[in-house]
């Protein structure tokens, strides 16, 4: 019988098998196990959504580490490890606090391959959380990882089901560059699919094709994913047949896939929970619009949040973020035109 497994339980289950697999992988982050030495339970917490919870117990302090309240400093410590001959993952509570320690990753582990003509690697993973949906207000609900996908060297890796959770997770491990490593906090208990047991790994670099179809390519990320398909279902009640692709990595980012799409479709509709300026949906239609122009039958459509900060109030939150319908009118728009 299949296992069903939430992405929760995907990533914990990754964690154990790579950390099973390789004594020189260790983690990192601000109560992932219980508290420095706080009095209570050692293993109360778990990271602050509970996903490491149950790792200090098999894996002992040496190797599930919790950090004071510093990014800058833990995360140079990863930086440090990983060039020493380890393989840490360092978890950033949200993506939002990557302003108080960027410099470790944007000028050095991003340099090191380069910087020293491919004698060094860096195997590095920093996970982090990303999203709005979850009424944490405008400094914990940003999904930045275009950010990341600008600074040549860093790998960018956005799961949006419970099996690509777990099979990049050991991908990114076992890569030797650094990865950011994006996770979906509302998708953590939302989204349940089939998970085998034994590990596994997905190439960086290589985009699924969710559903296909013939007559518009929607391309989106993470949580987006899931309100492209609600949308698709809508549409095929109309006879609108959408092709959806996630690119699950932005950095590496299989541009093929997106462009042998749209010269079937003839259309694109960018689905993207980022800040439209200089964001992924920007970029996607900027490839498309320079490599497969002559392609299209209709007018590029994205569909982004406003250029605002991410509302508190959830009757804002829930109008900022794109939405099945918003989706599905701009393939309608896409189809007419």
């Amino acid at each position: 019988m299949a296992r069903i497994l939430t992405m929760r339980k995907a990533l914990s289950e990754a964690f154990r098998q790579v950390m099973e697999e390789d004594p020189t992988v260790i983690m990192m982050g601000e109560d992932i196990a219980g508290g420095m030495g706080a009095p209570g339970e050692q293993d109360a917490w778990g990271g602050d959504l509970g996903i490491t919870k149950g790792l200090i117990g098999r894996f002992g302090p040496e190797r599930v580490l919790d950090t004071p309240i510093s990014e800058t400093a833990y995360l140079g410590a990863a930086v440090g490890a990983a060039t020493a001959g380890l393989r840490p993952i360092a978890e950033l509570m949200f993506v939002d606090f990557m302003g108080v320690c960027f410099d470790p990753l944007l000028n050095q582990a991003a340099k090191f391959r380069y910087m020293f003509g491919g004698k060094t690697k860096t195997p590095l993973v920093v996970r982090t959380q990303i999203g709005a949906g979850f009424r944490a207000g405008a400094q914990h609900s940003q999904c930045l990882y275009p950010l990341f996908a600008h600074i040549p060297g860093l790998k960018c890796v956005i799961p949006s089901t419970a099996y690509d959770a777990k099979g990049l997770m050991i991908a990114s491990v076992r890569d030797d560059d650094p990865v950011i490593f994006f996770e979906h906090k509302v998708l953590y208990d939302s989204v349940s699919d089939e998970v085998p047991e034994r590990p596994y790994s997905i190439p960086l670099g290589e985009a699924n094709i969710v559903a296909e179809g013939d007559d518009v390519t929607v391309v989106a990320l993470g949580r987006m994913v899931h309100f492209a398909r609600t949308a698709a279902r809508q549409l095929a009640e109309e006879r609108i047949s959408c092709e959806i692709i996630d690119p699950r990595t932005i950095s590496p980012l299989d541009e093929d896939t997106i462009l042998e799409s749209v010269a079937n479709t003839g259309r694109l509709v960018v689905v993207d929970e980022a800040y439209p300026r200089c964001g992924f949906a920007a970029d996607i239609a900027s490839i498309v619009a320079e490599k497969a122009f002559r392609d299209l039958k209709a007018p590029i459509r994205k569909v982004t949040p406003p250029h605002t900060p991410v509302p508190f109030a959830p009757e804002l939150e829930d109008a900022w973020l794109p939405s099945p319908e918003k989706i599905a009118a701009a393939v309608r728009e896409s189809v007419k035109a």
